[in-house]
């Protein structure tokens, strides 16, 4: 569809001139507003209905664009497109990069190389021979569009592993190799270029010399990706910690600078500035010197804001006939990908490793494409032109199918493989302060997964000792959700000294594990009067009203401990309240048959059936009574 023509007459246009020329700007200015309007309107409603994202997006772009032309990126951006593109993914990998904890490379480490290198070989080579002999592209595009799908969707594999809550290694081997990936295949992507490029302009002679440069370009780019990532961290760390920067212009500050490490890289280097703000997302996650948590709000939001117009902005420039004319051989094309490329990739990958047969099967099951391989496919035909109008719809084919089948699939095959909780009931306990850690070994000695939180590295490290599983984390950093393992965990318990602190950690974690199953101690007014009404939107009133965490930690210190009941017939929770009274707290009730945990709270009576067994907070006998 050809865009409206504006008419360039004299130095001075006439007013006819000048309405077509106004008409255009609020045309775009109403396009861009579409795609920022139905990006963060497709998210809302992909997670209010609990689908993944991208395929809504996915839909909504394509209705707007090749269906309807009511969006139009070309036009809109016309030679901003790319360098659009190219940033925002760079603020992506560079979120993707923040995610990422090097001291799970000691679990993960042979599985991981493993995958980026015999693992990436066989995607290639597997799926450049589908691409050739299924679409029918020609070698050089086929090797091109290997390259592409080598890389998995970080923006789609964390929420999906969110969603299934794997147990083991699994969960940090899919994060690490969807975000280490991306850089890597879009480097190979541009060798894959060059080469062909080089070659085409120098003869079909000069194969091996056209080798040689793929080799040195690949050594460059890695070598200036390293540098400018390493520099461009290392400023911000010096930056933060001489205190140059106001609080307030730390976020923006930080966004430049990884939109300068991009850029300085890829002028250094052609497509190196995807590995530089990959270094410099892992580099200031590990660091630690400066605190990075008050980034996460402002680099969250943003990368949602990308990632929901990306998807708009790219499925919107897909042509109809291009993608109705791969026809059966698209669908074949994603079966290979889906049942014969990534298993052999995993199994080949993984030999002599100490993964599970198990830990197999899902990783070769769960390897969804995403934004980055949508975003690099769309830049390449940018630069191929004619020659590549196969790339996009080869990969989005490939997109929409991966994401499809995982989604719908991943979670009971982790369930059925042992490797997810169908009905998790363990518990994740924010707090390692010695009442949390008393409520843990009660849990723990009952068989149920416990898992605490601190920013206290004493607490923690008194918790290791004690055989507790603890991680010590910033508790208002958004991150600290990524790097949890919720494997058989079902339920959350906010236990820290502030209520502030309770009730931010309880609205967060409700996105994992749901309103009913998020608690916090009963929090108290300043002039020492409970607050119950305004929590609603916080977490669930823990054990009893007015249990706050100062009244359980004066209960501890007097003595109180935690005791397991065993009800039965003859000895009835009535029997257990007449001999106890208000000296014994509920705190959950246990179903050792069903091997289901309840909460206790005040807002529900307690139903206790013979058989059941009753934890609860023992407060001792006064002295002398």
């Amino acid at each position: 569809m050809s865009s409206p023509e504006v008419s360039v007459g004299s130095p001075f246009p006439k007013s006819s001139d000048l309405r077509s020329a106004m008409s255009e700007i609020e045309q775009n200015l109403i396009g861009l507003a579409g795609i920022i309007v139905l990006g963060i309107g497709g998210q809302c409603i992909a997670a209010r209905l609990r689908v993944p994202s991208i395929l809504l997006l996915l839909l909504i772009g394509f209705i707007a664009g090749p269906i309807t032309h009511s969006i139009e990126p070309d036009r809109i951006f016309e030679g901003l497109l790319f360098p659009v593109i190219s940033l925002s993914v760079a603020i992506i990998l560079f979120e993707g990069g923040l995610s990422l904890k090097l001291d799970e490379l000691r679990q993960i480490g042979r599985v991981l190389v493993g995958l980026l290198t015999i693992g990436i070989a066989t995607t290639w080579l597997l799926t450049t021979l589908a691409a050739w002999k299924i679409l029918g592209m020609p070698p050089r595009l086929a090797l091109l569009c290997g390259s592409i799908l080598i890389v998995t969707g970080p923006t789609v594999i964390g929420p999906m592993l969110r969603l299934i809550r794997p147990i083991g290694k699994i969960g940090p081997i899919a994060q690490w190799e969807g975000i280490v990936i991306d850089p890597i295949g879009a480097t190979l992507a541009v060798l894959v270029y060059d080469f062909f490029h080089s070659q085409h302009a120098m003869g079909a002679l000069q194969f091996d010399f056209s080798l040689l440069i793929a080799f040195v370009g690949l050594l460059e780019t890695t070598a200036v990706g390293l540098i400018c990532g390493s520099f461009a961290a290392g400023v911000v760390v010096l930056a933060l910690q001489r205190f140059w920067l106001p609080d307030r212009l730390h976020s923006p500050a930080l966004l430049a600078m990884v939109v300068a490490a991009f850029t300085i890289a890829n002028i250094w280097c052609r497509e190196s500035g995807m590995l530089a703000v990959t270094v410099m997302g892992v580099l200031l996650a590990n660091q630690k010197r400066v605190a990075i948590s008050r980034f996460v709000e402002f680099k969250e939001n943003l990368t949602v804001l990308l990632i929901s117009g990306l998807f708009i902005i790219l499925s919107a420039r897909l042509k109809l006939e291009n993608l109705t004319s791969l026809g059966w051989r698209g669908v074949a094309f994603v079966l290979f990908v889906i049942l014969i490329v990534r298993p052999v990739a995993v199994w080949l990958s993984s030999v002599g490793s100490n993964l599970t047969w198990q830990e197999r099967v899902f990783l070769s099951w769960f390897a969804p494409r995403g934004i980055v391989a949508a975003a690099v496919a769309s830049v390449f035909a940018i630069r191929l032109g004619d020659q590549g109008h196969d790339l996009v719809p080869a990969v989005f084919v490939v997109i929409v199918g991966t994401v499809s089948v995982y989604s719908l699939t991943a979670f009971p095959l982790a369930r059925r493989l042992g490797l997810a909780v169908t009905n998790p009931q363990g518990v994740l306990i924010a707090s390692a302060h010695p009442g949390a850690r008393a409520i843990a070994h009660a849990l723990q000695s009952a068989n149920f997964r416990v898992v605490l939180l601190d920013s206290n590295r004493v607490d923690g490290n008194v918790a290791r000792m004690e055989g507790l599983t603890a991680q010590t984390v910033d508790l208002l950093d958004e991150d600290t959700i990524k790097n949890v393992d919720f494997g058989g965990l079902g339920r959350f318990l906010a236990l820290t000294s502030s209520d502030e602190v309770n009730a931010l950690v309880s609205m967060r974690f409700r996105e994992v594990f749901g309103s009913s199953e998020v608690y916090q101690l009963s929090p108290i007014r300043s002039e020492g009067q409970v607050e119950v009404g305004s929590l609603r939107v916080h977490g669930r009133i823990l054990f009893a009203t007015g249990l706050n965490y100062e009244v359980l930690d004066q209960r501890f210190e007097a003595g109180a401990v935690i005791k397991q009941t065993k009800l039965t017939k003859e000895f009835t929770y009535a029997d257990f309240v007449s001999l106890h009274g208000t000296q014994a707290i509920p705190l959950f009730v246990i179903d050792p048959v069903a091997k289901l945990l309840t909460v206790c709270v005040p807002e529900v009576s307690l139903k206790i059936t013979a058989g059941q067994i009753l934890i609860s907070l023992m407060i001792p006998e006064p002295a002398g009574e």
